[in-house]
């Protein structure tokens, strides 16, 4: 059999880690790119010595002197970059060089090294809908709420516009939100699922913002792997397609299989009510389907929890001061 060449960056992190194990259980060469700064090498532990993997540290931005040995690639996910909306409000400037410019130099490279490539797959992200309520699909309007769904609908943008005019077949796949083990444990404050269970696993009650009765589009790891290699193998290009379970569940229904011991916390501007993919197109275009439902996947979660003990505590008092910036900068009018 041919053995099939990839890059993945971002190789060390949530998405990353599970689509290199994948690929290199297919018996597949797959070149590993992580700068470490959100990555984790535990992530990585499974594949780490595997004779097919081959991992460079280093960061996007030195692409070229980091890959330029490299003369062969079929296929490339680009996972690489920052990862949690609310320090974006921060730090807007490092958002754009990592989710945007440095994609740039990404496809760039691959442009310049005029490699065969057979499909180039973004993670993109479905906050470039911004504040819509509603089940979306892939026409709905764009409306950029904060700085990190500005870099991504940007980095986005960059690879579908270099897709078009330098002929390399883009699919750009807009994320609802992944869940399962080995997602984000790092410093900042962020994706809901990692927050409540490291507050579980330290005995103090789930946050709870608002009521709880905003809704969320929870599509397990292995379900968001299958999605990405088989649209990787479609006869697509420069397509977009949002990708999640396609029903939505309240956060309280999150907490609630969790953890009983909760309490609320003031409601955070610039959230959206509903964020639900509709998966019409992705299920008619490669036939995927999600097969993991949600109470399944929290169960499986909850069962490799420990993989959270390291992770930051986020308490009442400092997710209030965390948001700090966010509740100055962005509003609900």
């Amino acid at each position: 059999m041919n053995k099939k060449t990839y890059l993945v960056t971002g190789c060390a992190g949530f998405i990353g880690s599970h689509i290199t194990e994948k690929l290199l259980k297919s018996k597949n060469i797959v070149i590993g790119l992580d700068n470490l700064s959100s990555g984790n090498k535990r992530n990585m532990q499974t594949f780490l010595k595997e004779k097919n993997f081959i991992f460079y540290k280093g960061d996007l931005k030195n692409i070229k002197s980091i890959l330029n040995r490299i003369n062969k690639l079929d296929y490339i996910f680009h996972f690489a970059g920052n990862g949690e909306i609310i320090p974006s409000i921060e730090n807007p400037i490092s958002y754009f060089e990592n989710n945007s410019f440095n994609t740039a130099k990404l496809i760039d490279f691959i442009k310049e090294k005029k490699f065969n490539i057979k499909k180039f797959v973004y993670a993109a992200s479905s906050t470039c809908y911004g504040k819509i309520n509603r089940k979306t699909n892939e026409k709905a309007k764009i409306n950029i709420e904060h700085p990190y769904a500005f870099s991504k609908y940007v980095g986005e943008q960059i690879c579908l516009h270099w897709g078009k005019i330098y002929r390399i077949p883009v699919i750009s796949i807009r994320i609802f939100n992944a869940y399962g083990p080995r997602s984000r444990t790092s410093g900042a404050y962020g994706a809901v699922i990692g927050v409540f269970l490291k507050q579980k696993l330290s005995g103090y009650p789930l946050t709870i913002v608002g009521e709880g009765n905003q809704k969320r589009d929870f599509l397990y790891i292995s379900d968001l792997v299958n999605a990405f290699i088989k649209v990787s193998k479609s006869r697509y290009k420069n397509e977009i397609f949002n990708l999640g379970y396609g029903d939505a569940k309240k956060v309280k229904y999150l907490a609630d299989l969790i953890s009983p011991n909760q309490t609320k916390i003031p409601w955070r501007p610039g959230e959206p009510m509903i964020t639900e993919a509709n998966i019409e197109k992705i299920n008619k275009s490669i036939s995927w389907s999600p097969k993991i439902d949600f109470k399944n996947g929290i169960n499986i979660v909850l069962k490799n929890i420990d993989y959270w003990k390291n992770a930051p505590l986020w308490t009442r008092k400092r997710i209030k001061k965390t948001m700090k910036n966010w509740n100055k900068f962005i509003t609900d009018k």
